[in-house]
């Protein structure tokens, strides 16, 4: 897997104590369709990409007492798809792991029918969806248990 970062331990993307992954792509559509450089996660974009193989991630999350979850986030894991649903497959099928699978989408739920249709196949997966829209007030989702920062975000158990 192609990715920007990991944090062991992340208590601020999700109710429960979480591995935290970031992505290595993205379109900057939020950006783009702004006007702006608002998104939180530029700096993620210049830092070296890391390649990592899913079984030593997996083996490393699951060697954590403390973590219970996995965030996939920043930069764009939907623009990683075959990579994150990859993972998810070893996890599940290889591991025999049920914990939670947070995928964190700038996209709207309906842009991405098919991959979301392709994720449902797997147990106890979270979608956050909805782009960033910058001058508006956070808010506190219940499903991923944090505040959003734009109102069109929005948590979702699809599985």
């Amino acid at each position: 897997m192609h990715l920007k970062g990991i944090l062991d331990e992340d208590f601020i993307n999700y109710k429960i104590p979480s591995m935290y992954i970031a992505t290595s792509m993205c379109s900057f559509k939020c950006d783009t369709e702004s006007g702006g450089n608002w998104c939180q996660n530029s700096v993620l974009a210049t830092q070296k990409t890391i390649t990592m193989k899913n079984d030593d991630i997996i083996n490393r999350y699951l060697s954590n007492d403390i973590t219970h979850a996995i965030v996939f986030a920043g930069l764009e894991p939907m623009d990683s798809f075959d990579e994150v649903i990859a993972f998810i497959k070893s996890l599940r099928k290889k591991f025999k792991c049920k914990d939670d699978v947070v995928i964190y989408t700038g996209y709207s739920k309906d842009e991405i029918e098919d991959q979301i249709a392709e994720l449902q196949k797997y147990e106890n997966i979270v979608m956050k969806y909805g782009r960033f829209l910058p001058h508006y007030d956070r808010h506190f989702d219940k499903v991923l248990g944090v505040f959003l920062a734009s109102p069109n975000q929005y948590g979702e158990r699809i599985s």
